[in-house]
């Protein structure tokens, strides 16, 4: 039997399961947008279901580090859109 996926948070640095993370993906045209189902194309980076994460996110810049590019306000309220929505 094979083990589930995991994937670290990019805010607190925690292996979880893929399926407990939210995807946040930069396709080859560089648009970001949030991957609900895992499965679109492009590099994806990882978050907990937490507001913590997020703000850690937002002050390291890490996301901004990894997709090497500037991450519109735009998402990050996004984001913070779909954690509060749960």
């Amino acid at each position: 039997m094979r083990t589930p996926p995991e994937r670290t948070c990019m805010g607190c640095n925690v292996k979880k399961g893929k399926k407990e993370l939210i995807r946040i993906v930069k396709d080859k045209s560089g648009e970001i947008s949030i991957d609900r189902t895992g499965k679109m194309p492009g590099r994806g980076a990882y978050i907990c279901d937490n507001i913590e994460c997020l703000n850690k996110l937002i002050k390291s810049k890490r996301l901004e580090k990894v997709f090497e590019m500037k991450i519109s306000d735009e998402i990050y309220e996004k984001l913070r859109g779909v954690i509060l929505d749960k």
